[in-house]
């Protein structure tokens, strides 16, 4: 069976604010430049990309590269209908889903992650399970378990 390396993508109008947002969000780090570059507009100088377009693109990834990496790249619409893909995020691995010790930890993590400007948009409480559905800064939504 072969193996398949995964990439998550994301639209976005700001991909270093998005990526910046999302590493902190996921325990990632912002992807450093190749060795032998200080920057991403070092890179993009040398090999020629127009300054109008080193903005487009920025990345974070698990520092332990197990994780798959997350792609946020520049698009000129704007989000304007729900998700049909989302982050599910567990904060609590190893405590019981739904326990008020488990709910404790995700309400912790919520208003961290609110400070930095993600927005609460309700606690579900269903069949599937207990979780915090949240919007990143740009309104992309995902879930805290």
């Amino acid at each position: 069976m072969a193996a398949f390396e995964v990439q998550i993508v994301i639209d976005c109008a700001d991909p270093a604010g998005l990526a910046e947002f999302w590493a902190e969000a996921l325990g990632y780090i912002v992807e450093p430049p190749p060795p032998g570059f200080g920057s991403w507009d070092e890179l993009a100088k040398r090999i020629g990309i127009p300054a109008k377009d080193r903005d487009r693109l920025s990345a974070v990834v698990d520092p332990d590269l197990v994780r798959p990496r997350v792609l946020f790249q520049k698009v000129p619409e704007s989000k304007e209908v729900k998700n049909r893909v989302h982050l599910d995020i567990d904060v609590a691995p190893g405590i019981a889903r739904g326990s008020e010790e488990h709910k404790g930890a995700t309400r912790a993590r919520s208003e961290h992650l609110t400070a930095r400007g993600a927005t609460l948009v309700r606690e579900l409480d269903d069949p599937a399970g207990w979780c915090l559905v949240m919007a990143d800064p740009e309104g992309n939504e995902f879930c805290l378990h």
